[in-house]
């Protein structure tokens, strides 16, 4: 009896063996022919830009004038701003779309007087990059006065930003918006519509 039970035993213990193997060999065909996984794709960029980082030259007024000077041939908008100005921080990314809209037919330059005579040029770097960033200003020339605010507001007759002057491929100054401007001339604050109107007469559109 107890020679039986072993042989029953062995029996199924065989038994066993050999269900395993066909087991594995039915998993392993299973995987073989099985498709291959697809590979794996690169992460969809939703954050970045095609213009790249914004970058941000520091310079004083006279380094503005040179600027507009290098780009002759072009109609030129210049738009005087600071993150702490409201109005300013909402109508700039109308100053990229301006870029997207032209291309190189236009240049657009952005003149940050965030610079009030505190501390140092330098350290406003971080949180004006930040703001160009954010609205993808990558595309268009981006530049910090070093000189205090006010005093630019003395030379160039301003009395607060924001401010836009657009010049002609000559470059000579074809229309200034601002405070005073608006208020004499449109009865109305004035919005990147009416630039977009003087950019798009000087393009012949």
């Amino acid at each position: 009896m107890e020679r039986r039970a072993v042989s029953t035993v062995g029996a199924w213990g065989g038994l066993s063996r050999r269900a395993a193997w066909l087991g594995t060999v039915i998993v392993v065909a299973g995987v073989l022919a099985a498709p291959a996984p697809a590979p794996a794709q690169p992460p969809v960029q939703t954050t970045g830009k095609a213009t790249g980082k914004a970058t941000v030259r520091l310079v004083d007024q006279a380094g503005l004038d040179a600027e507009i000077s290098r780009q002759a041939g072009k109609v030129v908008v210049v738009d005087f701003w600071s993150t702490s100005c409201p109005p300013c921080v909402k109508e700039f990314p109308r100053l990229v779309a301006l870029k997207k809209t032209h291309g190189e037919r236009i240049a657009c330059i952005s003149f940050s007087l965030d610079y009030e005579g505190i501390d140092a040029p330098e350290e406003l770097l971080p949180p004006v990059e930040a703001f160009l960033d954010k609205v993808g200003a990558g595309g268009i020339v981006n530049l910090l006065c070093t000189e205090e605010a006010d005093a630019v507001y003395r030379k160039l007759d301003l009395v607060s930003v924001p401010a836009v002057s657009v010049y002609g491929p000559d470059g000579k100054l074809v229309q200034r918006f601002d405070e005073d401007d608006a208020a004499k001339r449109l009865k109305r604050p004035f919005t990147y519509d009416d630039v977009e109107g003087v950019v798009g007469r000087l393009l012949g559109k």
